[in-house]
């Protein structure tokens, strides 16, 4: 009986080293069935013979790249028809939002035990919705990209940053992002410019449909259907229209940022007004400038020049949390 399948990506930065030990615990455990793709253009197919062998759960072991290219399969190919299994992540990859929301950390192989005691003793009290973010360019005939963290102004040219930059230097993934932190304090804090630091974000008009306008120069652009952004802190809402689009926008003021970063370590993110910070909810977010650069879930999208990202909310998917 397969209570599991396990889907990875062994390209995935993480698998490098863990990829070998998860082959060993699968092999030692029948109710496993572990299917490995060379290449993200298999996923399609990969998901469609484990269609066949109906598993309880569906296992990612990627980064957020490969989660967001199986979610965006699962949306539109449709290979377990309507119903397909709840999904969990294993910690993997660089910063693993998507993983830390369900509550899977540390050691992979621990996170897949978690996995197949749950499917053992029954699923149920452990499966949570998520709506997922629908980006594309606004034409319906091409289909959407989907995923659940999308980050720009500012934060994309960090992130970025960080990716060409600073990870290959052959840092730790934590040593790593603090880096970047420091880096991207010098450059929006103190107004720092260099070859080396972030550059300066350019102005973004972000519009909430039904909601008006917001528009400015950003240090941090945030849309997620998490229930967590940076540094863990949960998203509590906003004034806006209650959709599952969770956007937050800090202004490119040293002190605004200051202020976002204490409300998001203290917890208080959503509780209450922040000057230089806005957070807000609704169902479709339209993202437009100069240099409508984004990143979702890891990868980077932009707009041809005079048009919108556009980001919609799906219907809900089922994923499965490991924390208790």
């Amino acid at each position: 009986m397969t209570r599991v399948a396990l889907l990875s990506n062994p390209r995935s930065t993480g698998n490098r080293a863990i990829l070998p030990r998860i082959r060993s615990f699968c092999a030692q455990h029948s109710e496993i069935f572990h299917y490995e793709v060379e290449d993200v253009d298999q996923i399609g197919a990969a998901l469609r013979t484990i269609a066949r062998v109906r598993p309880q759960v569906l296992v990612i072991n990627g980064g957020d790249g490969t989660v967001q290219t199986i979610l965006t399969q699962l949306y539109h190919g449709r290979s377990f028809g309507e119903t397909p299994p709840p999904v969990a992540v294993l910690p993997n990859g660089k910063t693993n939002l998507i993983a830390l929301d369900l509550g899977a950390v540390g050691d992979p192989i621990v996170a897949l035990e978690r996995v197949l005691e749950l499917a053992r003793n029954g699923l149920t009290d452990h499966i949570v919705q998520r709506e997922l973010i629908a980006l594309s360019s606004g034409d319906d005939s091409v289909a959407p990209v989907l995923g659940m963290f999308l980050g720009g102004a500012g934060l994309a040219d960090a992130m970025l940053y960080c990716r060409n930059k600073v990870y290959p230097l052959g840092l730790s993934n934590g040593l790593s992002h603090v880096l970047t932190l420091f880096a991207l304090f010098l450059s929006l804090v103190f107004g720092m410019r260099a070859a080396f630091l972030p550059p300066k974000p350019s102005a973004v008009k972000v519009s909430l449909i039904r909601e008006g306008q917001i528009q400015g120069v950003f240090s941090l652009l945030i849309v997620t259907t998490l229930k967590k952004m940076l540094m863990g802190a949960n998203v509590l809402g906003g004034t806006g229209n209650l959709g599952a689009l969770q956007l937050m926008v800090v202004d490119q003021k040293p002190m605004s940022l200051v202020r976002a970063a204490l409300a998001m370590a203290s917890g208080k993110l959503g509780k209450g007004k922040v000057a230089g910070m806005q957070v807000e909810r609704g169902d479709e977010i339209r993202i437009e400038g100069e240099r409508s650069s984004v990143i979702l879930d890891g990868e980077i999208f932009q707009a041809r020049k005079g048009q919108a990202i556009v980001l919609r909310q799906t219907s809900p998917l089922a994923f499965l949390r490991l924390a208790a």
